[in-house]
């Protein structure tokens, strides 16, 4: 009975119109090896944000039509972010490269299009009993939009915390300018590459 009272107030990905114009400005950027393998930048990135949220895990992150793919990962167990692969307690597990769709802030973020700052997750409780509370123990999410030079919502940066955080407005303008970061990042490659 429990869980079924969780699975109905469970939040389910939103309703996402613009995942058609995504997948192929995705498909565009694979192409140019940006978003679909893991990137050492992306990392490096990742371990700078989580230092300035002061989070345990920071993401940059690619939100296609089944699944989000972290090309940036950093956790705490080590400065190498695939280290996250291995479980971070007995009954949690940390983060991989892969999520789905339907777990986690993030696709929320792209649909809405609007940073998003949640200090305590189970305070709200259409986003207290998304899956990643109890598998991976998030009690604090920040994300912000990676919007594209096409207007695309491409995915996000994310950072996460185990336990109540006080980001607040200050850390809504962090993630906010380092989304603009990460873009300027990816317009270079493209410069670059295309």
């Amino acid at each position: 009975m429990n869980g079924e009272i969780l699975d109905q107030r469970l939040m389910p990905a939103p309703h996402d119109p613009d995942i058609p114009q995504r997948l192929a400005r995705l498909a565009q950027l694979a192409q140019l090896g940006v978003g679909d393998r893991p990137d050492p930048e992306f990392d490096q990135f990742a371990a700078r944000l989580a230092a300035a949220a002061n989070a345990p895990y920071a993401m940059v992150n690619f939100v296609g039509d089944e699944e989000q793919y972290f090309a940036g990962l950093y956790g705490p167990s080590s400065s190498k972010a695939d280290a996250l692969e291995a479980a971070s307690s007995a009954s949690r597990a940390a983060p991989g490269r892969t999520m789905s769709r339907e777990h986690g802030y993030c696709p929320h973020v792209v649909v809405r299009r609007k940073a998003l700052v949640l200090d305590d997750v189970c305070a709200y409780p259409r986003f207290a009993v998304n899956p990643v509370v109890n598998s991976i123990g998030v009690r604090a999410y920040m994300g912000a939009p990676l919007i594209d030079r096409t207007g695309t919502a491409i995915g996000t940066i994310c950072v996460v915390n185990t336990e109540e955080s006080n980001w607040g407005r200050n850390g809504l303008d962090m993630i906010k300018s380092m989304a603009n970061e990460v873009m300027e990042l990816i317009h270079r490659r493209e410069q670059q590459l295309g």
